[in-house]
């Protein structure tokens, strides 16, 4: 069941990275913000119904608690959704996915955390590919500098903003380290350890629900833009398979994590395919090769995020011939 559920994360996802892409207009000013109230609306009544369901003693102030990681993940998610509107998904989700590379860094920099042999590869395999992602992105903007065509102009100004989604998640995700790495430290409140990570998830989705009542008074009573329900199918349908995608994700890694978790690293290349698909999507031959590094730098890491010390150390072993 485990590899089912691995699947089904792997498609759910890579999905929602296609309605993302589809909700996110190039000529609608606000489609990206119209994006995330349709999936706070969605994530918060996914929390609603998880306290129900599994009867939760939920405390409300874990919210606030829980502020900073919550931020995060919301704000890296806005910009992420904003880059969609000018950039190729082919392009934009594997950069996005990259952020457990980020996340290794940051281990390096603030924990002195030296990585294993395999994730340093794979993180030099990654930022390679995105370094070379960013030159071909820039060398279509200059060849289209005289358009009229804004999607080029902005080009490589988009380019950023799914490098920016990376570098903020990689913070949630290292915050959540700390929130989460033991029960006993966690400034979490009323957990235990089977609540425990149900309580963080729950915060989080509370709060882009609250991020999302916001941001609908700013759009549309502020703005006085209109949000037509029959309109925001693509988005809702997004935000559906997002949330979908994370509850398979938890049983998927309870099973064959070694195998799982490359599995579910890799659904940007579910993405991908389903751009050429539907979006007839088109890159060129150096595009397609930096987007199969970080693709492939992606993988590795999850591989190595599934398997324990005695394997890493073996593989290691193997590749300094020892």
């Amino acid at each position: 069941m485990w590899f089912l559920f691995a699947l089904s994360t792997f498609l759910m996802w890579g999905i929602a990275d296609l309605f993302y892409k589809k909700g996110n207009v190039e000529n609608e000013k606000y489609s990206h913000l119209k994006t995330s109230i349709f999936v706070g609306l969605v994530m918060g009544i996914t929390a609603i119904l998880t306290i129900i369901i599994k009867g939760i003693d939920y405390d409300f102030r874990n919210i606030l608690i829980y502020l900073p990681v919550s931020l995060m993940y919301i704000l890296s998610m806005v910009l992420g959704y904003f880059g969609l509107r000018y950039l190729e998904l082919s392009v934009s989700s594997p950069i996005q996915n990259a952020s457990g590379a980020v996340t290794a860094i940051l281990l390096i920099i603030v924990l002195k955390e030296i990585p294993d042999t395999l994730s340093i590869i794979a993180i030099c395999v990654i930022t390679v590919g995105v370094i070379l992602l960013g030159v071909f992105e820039k060398k279509k903007e200059d060849d289209y500098e005289k358009t009229e065509n804004k999607k080029y102009k902005i080009g490589f100004i988009a380019f950023l903003f799914p490098i920016f989604y990376c570098i903020i998640d990689s913070l949630g995700t290292f915050f959540d380290g700390i929130y989460l790495d033991d029960i006993e430290t966690t400034p979490l409140i009323n957990v235990t350890e089977e609540t425990f990570e149900d309580v963080a998830n729950i915060s989080y989705e509370l709060t882009f629900l609250i991020v999302a009542v916001f941001l609908f008074i700013f759009v549309r009573l502020i703005k006085r833009e209109k949000i037509e329900l029959p309109k925001q199918k693509d988005r809702l349908l997004a935000a559906i398979f997002e949330t979908a995608g994370q509850f398979t994700y938890v049983y998927a890694l309870s099973g064959n994590g070694i195998v799982a978790a490359p599995v579910i690293a890799s659904y940007c290349v579910c993405s991908a395919i389903l751009a050429r698909i539907f979006l007839k999507e088109k890159l060129t031959v150096p595009q397609y090769l930096a987007v199969s590094l970080v693709v492939i730098g992606i993988i590795i890491l999850g591989i190595v995020e599934g398997m324990d010390e005695a394997s890493i150390d073996a593989i290691t072993r193997l590749i300094y011939m020892k």
